[in-house]
């Protein structure tokens, strides 16, 4: 029998200067792969590159996790950028954390858009061709982490770039299979049996329950949990007792 392994990634390193944002050291020990700020909505050099430092020390698969210029907002307000400037936007924050990644004898891995710009580019064809074309002409060996089942997935199996499916352990969901708006009350979960739930529900049905009550098929690689979400050191742990109790192991980095 085939052994199931899943991967769940967090976003980290989003602290910068004497702001401090999620909960990196409670978090690393449980989780598979590590999508680290850039510094445009969230981070600094410093605190990007103690990140680093602590996915090589956990073994964690590191990817690089670039926003639109918007610090103040975190990175999630929509932004409306020219294509070559977003292109060159993108870019500069990918090569910043490879580079950093690289000089502590690491590798990046991927690429996962954050916010806003994760958003676009799972409804906006325009803006994922621009994520895509960024992502080439750094490195065309790193993958694309994107929404399960949207238009990122097609056009990175169109643009031949290794395509990482993900799925959220803590935000609810649309009937449209998109992600519900923060918006709206109960659009992010903070209950561990929830979220412990809704990951097995896709993991291993291939399903997740919307906000209507509508099942949607879904199928998916990775799971975020968001490393600014209160519950997420409690949600890390309930899946983790979860996926033992199921016998399914997590993404082993690759050396």
């Amino acid at each position: 029998m085939k052994q199931l392994r899943i991967d769940i990634n967090c976003d980290m390193g989003e602290s910068y200067g004497r702001f401090s944002v999620g909960n990196d050291e409670q978090i690393f020990p449980w989780i598979s792969s590590s999508n680290i700020a850039c510094g445009f909505h969230g981070g600094d050099p410093f605190h990007i590159e103690h990140t680093i430092r602590l996915a090589l020390k956990h073994k964690v698969r590191i990817g690089a996790h670039p926003g639109y210029p918007d610090l103040q907002g975190f990175g999630r307000r929509d932004m409306k950028i020219p294509a070559q400037e977003l292109r060159a936007i993108i870019k500069y924050q990918i090569a910043a954390v490879k580079g950093l990644t690289e000089s502590l004898g690491g590798r990046l891995a991927y690429v996962k858009p954050h916010g806003a710009l994760y958003n676009a580019a799972s409804r906006d064809a325009e803006e994922t061709k621009v994520i895509l074309q960024a992502i080439q002409e750094i490195d065309s060996g790193l993958a694309f982490m994107g929404l399960a089942g949207s238009v990122m997935q097609r056009l990175a199996k169109e643009a031949q770039l290794p395509f990482i499916a993900e799925a959220f352990a803590d935000r609810r969901y649309e009937p449209d299979g998109k992600l519900m708006s923060r918006s709206k009350s109960q659009a992010v979960i903070q209950d561990p049996d929830q979220a412990v739930e809704q990951v097995l529900s896709i993991f291993l049905n291939q399903a997740v329950h919307c906000s209507d009550g509508s099942v949607l098929p879904m199928e998916a690689q990775s799971f975020c949990i968001h490393g600014d979400n209160p519950a997420a050191p409690r949600i890390l742990k309930a899946l983790d007792t979860a996926l033992a109790v199921q016998k399914i192991e997590k993404l082993k980095q690759e050396r």
